[in-house]
């Protein structure tokens, strides 16, 4: 029998299956539209991808630590009468990334127009032209991705007919990648425009060129770290869902998304507790939310066929670390390119094969905010793209192995000595992925952003298969990164009718008695 979640309050229910960003998102959207939400996470702690681990003194990030478009949580804390500023501090970060080639050759990258076209001139000085005339393509495409589409619902085709004439304008059918060459020749040059695909779980040589919007997006915005971590910013949503009067309740898994009548109406939970809903949104990574969670329900898009089919995002094998000392000459995000791209990229994406070179991100927050770590300590992660786990790797027995190999070179390009300065350690394998973050095939970043896989091709924020059934996260539509699963929340404002509307029997989202749009920047 399902019980209603709290009694004596009347207000539509909206359930929320995990507390990513995007999960925490939706819930505060739905807050300030007239609902009580409540947010279930398996883990102990909210957040996610978003998790913080704390040991020996260090505090990590478990996922995200590249934050773009601030405005997106300004946003939130707008819905419910506060101001960022007051919860979390945001610093910018500059560069935005020091690249690091395999021959030795350093690349400041960051949002100083006159610095970057000095680093591109010193490099590549016959690229400089090309080089800003794809910045100029990448503010074009994001005008459109972004601005136009990127919080527009896409689960009509006629919403994608639509808007096909502008993508194939801007030539969203060509690879990042190909993108990039159209406009540049020098091959480092290449591979230091196209990289950030990579942020988002996409491999550049077949990922839309849609995704260089990224580069107009950190230039316009820039990239900032949450003093305290990321983690602060998990902190700062549940403190506005508490505000709003929404429980998280943590510790609690979500074994099933229940039905009546083809409409989502509550869920069940591992301890058997069963949740009415109203609504029920999943954060959930999509091929687990059809394949698992409504794996009892029949589906007519999304059947266990197709998710087998569907492409996947790369996985990540992820090493925490803190050192006894300090390393001040590395910058707060470093990429360190190895010997490989395209081959590399070949091997993960295409083969499936766990290669013995690897290219890396490495993270020291303590370059920002040194309170992370202990006096005279630096923490990181580093963090190298991965097969999924169709390769087959036995991470039981790979993890160690990779992990000296990865702490061999940073030993021997920008942490020297670091073997004998490891203070504390700990891992994060595909295997992971699919058994803490229950991603399907552990891919960290749910379906590849093909453009077939892309807008209306991928699964949209209102379940194609029951009513009432709502998805965010990296997994729908516009896809992943933190910019992506924000939008993906906003998106709802779009779908979901208002609490007071619902109540009297209207179901569409512009039935609003005080209907919601959030500002977009100037």
């Amino acid at each position: 029998m399902l019980t209603p979640a709290w009694q004596g309050d009347d207000r539509p229910h909206a359930v929320v299956i995990g507390s990513g960003f995007g999960g925490l998102a939706a819930a505060v959207r739905l807050g300030a539209r007239g609902y009580r939400v409540t947010v279930l996470e398996r883990l102990d702690a909210p957040g996610g991808r978003a998790y913080v681990y704390r040991q020996d003194g260090f505090t990590f990030d478990a996922g995200p630590t590249v934050i773009t478009a601030p405005f997106l949580f300004e946003e939130l804390w707008q819905l419910c009468g506060r101001r960022l500023a007051d919860d979390v501090a945001l610093r910018p970060v500059s560069p935005f990334y020091r690249v690091r080639f395999d021959d030795g050759t350093v690349f400041d990258y960051s949002g100083d127009a006159a610095a970057m076209r000095a680093e591109v001139a010193r490099i590549a000085p016959d690229d400089v032209a090309g080089y800003e005339r794809f910045l100029e393509a990448s503010r074009e495409i994001y005008a459109v991705g972004f601005e136009q589409l990127g919080d527009q619902p896409f689960d009509r085709f006629a919403d994608m007919a639509a808007a096909l004439p502008q993508l194939l304008r801007l030539q969203g059918y060509r690879s990042v990648y190909g993108l990039a060459c159209r406009h540049v020749r020098h091959e480092k040059l290449r591979v230091l425009l196209t990289f950030q695909s990579l942020l988002v779980g996409g491999n550049p040589f077949q990922t839309t060129s849609v995704y260089c919007l990224i580069a107009h997006l950190e230039r316009r915005f820039g990239v900032h770290f949450a003093m305290g971590g990321t983690g602060r910013l998990v902190q700062g949503l549940v403190g506005l869902l508490e505000g709003q009067g929404a429980r998280v309740r943590c510790n609690s898994t979500v074994e099933e998304i229940l039905t009546e009548g083809g409409a989502a109406c509550g869920v069940r939970l591992a301890s058997g507790e069963r949740i009415a809903a109203d609504v029920v949104v999943s954060n959930a990574d999509a091929a687990f939310t059809y394949g698992r969670l409504l794996g009892r329900v029949p589906r007519r898009r999304w059947t266990d066929a197709r998710l087998r089919r569907a492409r996947y995002s790369m996985s990540l094998f992820v090493w925490y670390f803190g050192t006894r000392r300090q390393y001040p000459d590395v910058a707060h995000h470093s990429i360190l390119l190895g010997p490989r791209y395209r081959g590399l990229l070949d091997d993960i994406f295409v083969k499936q094969h766990l290669a013995d070179d690897f290219s890396l991100y490495l993270h020291r927050p303590t370059a920002t905010d040194p309170a992370l770590a202990p006096p005279g300590c630096d923490a990181f992660y580093v963090l190298a793209p991965v097969p999924h786990l169709d390769s087959g790797t036995d991470w039981r027995e790979r993890a160690e192995p990779y992990r000296r190999a990865i702490a061999d070179r940073l030993a021997a390009t920008v942490l020297p000595g670091l073997h004998a300065q490891i203070a504390t350690s700990r891992m994060l394998t595909p295997q992971d992925f699919q058994d803490r973050l229950l991603s399907v095939k552990g891919a960290a970043f749910s379906f590849a952003p093909h453009l077939t896989q892309s807008a209306w091709f991928r699964p949209h924020n209102r379940s194609e298969e029951v009513r009432n059934l709502y998805l965010v996260g990296a997994g729908t539509h516009p896809g992943a990164g933190l910019p992506g699963v924000l939008t993906s929340a906003k998106v709802l404002d779009r779908l979901v009718p208002h609490a007071e509307a619902l109540r009297r029997g209207q179901t569409d989202p512009q039935d609003m008695p005080h209907g919601h749009r959030a500002h977009r920047p100037a």
